[in-house]
């Protein structure tokens, strides 16, 4: 019998993958230094960038990139 008041195991796994999508992606400090170098070489190419890092996709690098220095470029202007 479905309970209003508590979740399903799915809708539970459902809010679990919100979440992680939501979470700022974690880098170390090599792929940190790795991707300021890739992006200085190729510009925003984050699948070429992505493809040099194994784990990480397009997405979450330049979600990493824009939260790191949005604000840089915004005081820039």
């Amino acid at each position: 019998m479905d309970d209003p008041n508590h979740p399903s195991d799915e809708s539970r796994e459902n809010n679990k993958e919100v979440t992680s999508q939501n979470a700022e992606p974690v880098f170390s400090e090599d792929e940190e230094m790795l991707i300021d170098r890739m992006f200085t070489l190729v510009g925003e190419r984050w699948s070429l960038i992505a493809g040099r890092i194994p784990g990480k996709t397009a997405e979450e690098i330049e979600k990493y990139w824009t939260s790191k220095y949005a604000s840089s470029i915004t005081h820039e202007r």
